[in-house]
């Protein structure tokens, strides 16, 4: 299935602070250095749940060198269901119960999944609405030059790819 790609055009976090379920504060500037990765999900979004066994998988491969992935939950279920849920499906990165105001600190969400990508300086590096794979991240990521060079790479338009915003 593919899914549409959105861009986010002067839409950028210049910062954010997210409370996850666990009572951990995250800042945008405490991964300086890291890839941050800031994906919206949800437990009854079938595409939300077939992406997240690549997520942990990105997480686990990379969270303590150069990534950081958080997951934000848009369920109008409650905590415990959210918490059960993701425990089961062996989330090992932050999950923050969020809300329009919580999304609002990270930008436009038109729908489930998506996905936003800091580069290491904290700037947006790619939006993407639907489902993706470890792999379309890591490749993204490969291909990115320094953040500093002030340049991004053109994913190819395949499914579960990232594209950048320009």
């Amino acid at each position: 299935m593919v899914l549409a790609c959105l861009f986010s055009f002067g839409v950028q976090a210049e910062g954010f602070t997210l409370k996850d379920a666990g009572g951990q504060i995250h800042r945008l500037s405490d991964y300086r250095g890291k890839w941050v990765l800031v994906n919206f999900w949800a437990t009854w979004c079938p595409p939300c749940v077939e992406e997240i066994p690549d997520l942990v998988s990105l997480y686990e491969a990379r969270k303590g060198r150069d990534m950081m992935v958080i997951g934000i939950a848009m369920d109008d279920q409650d905590r415990k269901t959210v918490l059960e849920f993701a425990e089961t499906m062996f989330i090992t990165y932050p999950v923050v119960l969020g809300d329009p105001k919580i999304a609002s600190q990270i930008g436009v969400v038109r729908g489930l999944p998506t996905t936003y990508l800091y580069d290491p300086c904290g700037k947006l590096a790619t939006y993407r609405v639907g489902a993706l794979t470890r792999q379309s991240v890591e490749r993204f990521i490969r291909q990115a030059k320094s953040c500093n060079a002030g340049s991004r790479p053109e994913a190819a338009n395949v499914p579960g790819s990232l594209r950048t915003g320009r």
